[in-house]
């Protein structure tokens, strides 16, 4: 009886949710997007200097320090990179209440830049694809088999459940948390309901430590694994930019001589899970997630660590009015914002691989134009195509061999290092979780526990499914 309450409860909420939706226009369903465009309008570029400034000496100091290794064994080891030390420095600076020059409001404007910049992270993968197509069309079939790999995550579900959540471990288990399924879970089951409380807390687990935790995870997997390096950048491809790229960054440290053709096998497969996953969480994990709860929950469920209703990270239903669409305003602000972020970059790659500073600074030009060009597309196209499709299709056009820009666009985009980019994007993301970091102590560690295993599940799953695939067809 309770069961069916609690049922009829989560459509009611479901039917509202879905009224309230049809009435905002298209792009007020983009929260993270809204919150991006309001902090850049507030706050532009050109009056955020301290933040700017701030992060250029991150990076400096990030890449003058290098990668470091630490080995446990002879053969296992892992690394310690650049975009770790920016990104816990950057946290490290919000947390120091008399550093007055990194405050709430830089914070939010920190929030903001990454939405853009998350497009400057796929805009070097896509012309790495571009380059490295027909390797990408020769294993195609392991870049669409890998994507079954998502449905690792389900392995944190009975852990879970032994940790004591209740239907929070649904929201928690089925996917890996991040946008797209935050909306299918919501959507579904009301955004107060106990697997949107879960879904949520992972996605906050994930914005803060996911990034460090899977390069650190790749690190090792890559030193005690015997899979072949281009599996290992397929699984990179989980449906998050940074975590994306924070995976294949040491993968591509340790084989450098295939950097190309890792980027391009790792942008493809984040496309993809961007593009598929959505319908793999919808159609397969959800129910497969449903199915287990039933199943387990009458066996493992004997705690009591539910999340406290009404959990939402900060501004999560914030719907202040932004305009959706495209002005001179808004492409001068993002003109300058990328302009500042690519004298960062073209700076830091200087110190840490001694690149030409110009022959950088171009490089970033070239992916800050494709970055704009499909923000704005998104803004002005009919429908609901993302940002990152426009920018993903924009950056192969331009590289893919025989295309008249190739060779220019090759050559100056290989001066950028992936490394440089994620360093100087985490030193944005170090300072903008900041603010979130009481949401984070809230959640605990048990909230801690389902997400790294969440994270390691996709990951490993995907890498085995890919290696495999790799291997029944002949690639390796």
């Amino acid at each position: 009886m309770q069961e069916q309450q609690m049922q009829e409860k989560h459509m009611h909420e479901q039917q509202i949710h879905k009224q309230h939706i049809g009435k905002k226009p298209r792009f007020k369903l983009h929260r993270l997007r809204r919150r991006a465009d309001r902090a850049i309008k507030k706050s532009p570029p050109w009056r955020e200097y301290n933040l700017s400034i701030v992060v250029l000496i991150l990076v400096v100091i990030s890449m003058a320090i290098g990668v470091i290794e630490i080995k446990i064994t002879d053969t296992i080891s892992f690394l310690l990179l650049p975009l770790i030390y920016s990104l816990v420095m950057g946290l490290a600076l919000y947390l120091a209440k008399p550093f007055k020059y990194i405050d709430d409001e830089q914070a939010k404007v920190a929030e903001g830049v990454m939405v853009l910049l998350i497009g400057v992270l796929i805009s070097k993968l896509a012309i790495s694809s571009g380059q490295s197509i027909d390797i990408i069309f020769n294993v195609g079939p392991a870049l669409i088999f890998q994507l079954l790999g998502d449905l690792g995550t389900l392995i944190a579900l009975p852990v879970a459940l032994l940790l004591g959540f209740r239907r929070e471990v649904i929201g928690m288990a089925s996917s890996i948390c991040r946008e797209p399924n935050l909306g299918i879970i919501i959507d579904k089951y009301g955004f107060k309901s106990p697997e949107a409380r879960g879904v949520l807390a992972i996605f906050v687990i994930g914005s803060i430590i996911g990034t460090p935790f899977i390069s650190f995870l790749s690190s090792i997997c890559v030193s005690i694994i015997p899979y072949h390096p281009y599996a290992f950048a397929m699984a990179s491809g989980i449906g998050s930019a940074s975590m994306n790229a924070a995976a294949l960054v040491p993968l591509v440290h340790m084989h450098p001589a295939m950097a190309t053709q890792l980027e391009a096998f790792a942008g493809c497969s984040n496309i993809l899970s961007f593009c598929l996953g959505i319908y793999m969480c919808m159609f397969v994990s959800l129910p497969i997630a449903e199915k287990l709860y039933k199943w387990l929950s009458p066996k493992l469920g004997k705690g009591n660590a539910s999340l406290e209703e009404g959990y939402v990270p900060d501004d999560a239903d914030d719907d202040e009015d932004v305009s959706d669409g495209l002005s001179f305003g808004k492409l001068k602000r993002w003109g300058a914002l990328l302009f500042v972020f690519s004298v960062i970059v073209a700076v830091g790659n200087f110190v840490g691989y001694r690149t030409s500073i110009i022959d950088s600074f171009i490089g970033m030009l070239i992916i800050s134009i494709i970055t704009i060009t499909g923000m704005a597309l998104e803004r002005v196209c009919p429908g609901h195509i993302q940002s990152i499709i426009f920018i993903s299709i924009i950056g192969l056009l331009v590289s893919i061999p025989g295309a008249p820009t190739a060779n220019f666009v090759a050559h100056y985009v290989s001066q950028v290092e992936l490394t440089t980019i994620c360093t100087a994007f985490l030193g944005y993301v170090g300072i903008a979780i900041g603010k979130d970091w009481d949401e984070f102590k809230r959640i605990g560690w048990r909230g801690v526990i389902v997400a790294l295993i969440v994270i390691t599940g996709t990951y490993l799953g995907s890498a085995s499914i890919a290696n495999l695939t790799l291997f029944l067809t002949g690639m390796i």
